[in-house]
């Protein structure tokens, strides 16, 4: 999107007590949407900045458009900061363990009187209930909430190979903190916003919960699921390579039997019906997969593509990298890593009249926007320079 072009939250300021994915994936989509975003860092930095393995990607996935401050919020002078930062935000983003903001202080009922007008959107592990006080993970909540069992083999439970709780718990306190932000409007009083891993998980597998509701039987894993249609399958092409086509309709199935020349199972009025298809699935899959094994997947794809049915090349997330869709407008965003290797990651994926929501600032270096901060709220820089020195504020 454009510099110039007025973004939709801009002039919402956002505070951010966060660390790991669930914090900051709801701080970035506030960030990319045009909101000021103040991540507050302890001074050595977001332990995320050092995360190895698996985590090695977080902090720079989740951290862009926001600017940093480092802090010692257990340093009265560091607190008393902190607090001018908050009485002046619309937003307060937290998802430490339960009762932690409110031992440095931070806790929503001192937050809401020092100011009323404030959204305090809290990032836990549960709602309220019994749970509420465990300390929880993405993985925790998979595991408790079915979503592992559902992803895995039956004996053989498995995490989704994404964050997938924790973006998708950032995204609900985000649905929440904007819905909060429009009752202020009438009401022109904040109010605390709860969004949680394990509910989030509950409302994904819901649809699982519904269709044992429906069916009277409990859904097996998806890995061993049985289909709602006779083609939805992966496929290996000549080269090896493997395409992923679903034919959910009977006029994608007439259209599938003309454009690969299956005249036999177009003839068959048995296969005209969904239900027919699915009876007959045994018989159908294995010319198909032989058909497809004597084409290349480019071949395969276009094919497929001309014919309007639904394809999938089964990628890495490197092949993502150079994906023509992505790669056509700004899909991938220009991100200089802490070692200054310069690389793309995904956008936010949302469009606004045909315009992607863009890079306003790259990640921010840890203390990189200290200074400033303490200067727009009226701090001299003979104070801040003591506060540095003081080892209260970290700075570049």
């Amino acid at each position: 999107m454009a510099e110039t072009q007025q973004l939709p939250l801009q002039g919402i300021k956002v505070v951010e007590f966060t660390h790991m994915v669930m914090g900051p994936a709801a701080g970035v989509i506030f960030a990319d949407l045009g909101a000021e975003v103040t991540k507050i860092e302890p001074l050595k930095g977001d332990n995320t900045r050092r995360l190895g393995g698996s985590g090695a990607g977080y902090f720079a996935m989740y951290n862009r458009n926001k600017r940093s401050l480092c802090i010692d919020l257990k340093s009265d002078p560091g607190s008393r900061v902190a607090r001018e930062i908050v009485a002046g935000a619309d937003i307060l983003i937290e998802n430490f363990r339960p009762g932690a903001m409110d031992k440095l202080g931070f806790g929503y009922d001192a937050m809401a009187a020092l100011n009323p007008r404030l959204i305090y959107c809290s990032l836990k592990g549960f709602l309220s209930g019994p749970y509420e006080h465990r300390t929880a993970l993405d993985e925790v909540a998979q595991m408790m909430g079915g979503l592992a069992y559902m992803t895995g083999l039956p004996d053989r439970p498995m995490r989704a190979g994404s964050s997938v709780i924790d973006i998708t718990g950032g995204m609900f306190g985000v649905i929440g903190a904007l819905a909060a932000l429009q009752e202020r409007q009438r009401s022109g009083r904040g109010k605390r916003i709860t969004s949680s891993l394990y509910e989030t998980t509950a409302f994904m597998v819901g649809q699982h919960m519904a269709q044992q509701a429906v069916t009277g039987a409990a859904p097996p894993p998806m890995s061993v699921r049985s289909s709602a249609w006779a083609v939805y399958d992966i496929f290996t092409c000549a080269g090896g390579e493997r395409v992923f086509v679903g034919v959910v309709s009977d006029t994608q199935w007439r259209a599938f039997c003309d454009a690969f020349d299956l005249a036999a199972f177009a003839a068959d009025a048995s296969l005209d019906t969904n239900s027919g298809r699915v009876a007959q699935r045994e018989r159908i899959i294995p010319p198909i997969a032989r058909l497809f094994a004597g084409m290349q997947q480019a071949a395969l794809m276009q094919r497929l593509e001309a014919t309007g049915l639904p394809f999938a090349p089964i990628n890495k997330p490197e092949d993502l990298f150079d994906d023509p869709h992505l790669n056509s407008g700004a899909g991938l965003l220009p991100l200089t890593l802490p070692g200054g290797e310069r690389t793309r990651l995904p956008a936010l994926p949302l469009e606004a009249d045909g315009e992607r929501f863009g890079l306003r600032r790259d990640l921010p270096r840890q203390g990189q926007h200290s200074r400033d901060t303490l200067a727009a709220l009226g701090y001299e820089e003979t104070d801040i320079d003591q506060l540095i020195a003081a080892g209260v504020i970290g700075a570049e």
